[in-house]
């Protein structure tokens, strides 16, 4: 008899229609307009500035919904139920052809992206095993391999749909391929937890 089992997974969380299609809208009403900023990597893709709960009412509707979430997935990655922060928040808005790069959050625990519109496949969220670290480095890449979950070098999120959230920890990289669709709008998020006692 033999056992395959998984030896320190990543956990990455996915929640279905947290929002509804009305709440999407007025979200998309309120934020988008703001989402002027220009990303210094693609042209197609602007951001809000860093926003709060405190700055609009449907935000800090947005964060009463985030926090049980938040809270379920915080005890995966350190065992307890914590009380969670939401540090700050952005909209993103990327249109046809834009991209963002592979890049990670080192100033939070965790992460999350909310899907603010319908999403084309080539740009959904793509997550990259780490590109260094001390752990041994193999690889066995050639048309003849199957990947699976042990080998594989990327994962692709999937697919979302407005209203969906996914949360990842910070130190997960991430990235979005170049979108060959319309418009794609996220609001994405960094959290902490009110303490860590270690």
């Amino acid at each position: 008899m033999s056992d395959v089992f998984e030896l320190f997974p990543t956990p990455v969380m996915r929640v279905e229609k947290l929002l509804s299609g009305a709440q999407v809208t007025a979200l998309n009403q309120v934020l988008v307009p703001g989402a002027t900023t220009q990303n210094h990597r693609s042209q197609a893709l602007t951001h809000t500035a860093m926003l709060s709960a405190s700055d609009r009412p449907e935000l800090a509707q947005l964060h009463t919904l985030l926090a049980p979430h938040l809270k379920a997935f915080g005890k995966l990655l350190f065992g307890e139920p914590l009380t969670w922060h939401i540090k700050e928040m952005w909209v993103n808005v990327m249109e046809t052809g834009g991209r963002q790069s592979v890049h990670n959050h080192a100033n939070c625990f965790a992460c999350g992206i909310l899907y603010l519109s319908d999403v084309h496949p080539s740009s959904w969220t793509l997550f990259t095993r780490s590109l260094g670290g001390r752990d041994f480095v193999f690889a066995n890449t050639n048309a003849r391999a199957e990947t699976g979950a042990f080998n594989a070098d990327k994962w692709r999120s999937p697919q979302p749909e407005p209203g969906d959230l996914l949360l990842f920890p910070s130190y997960l990289l991430h990235e979005v391929p170049p979108n060959e669709g319309p418009r794609r709008i996220t609001l994405a998020f960094n959290a902490i937890p009110e303490r860590l006692d270690a």
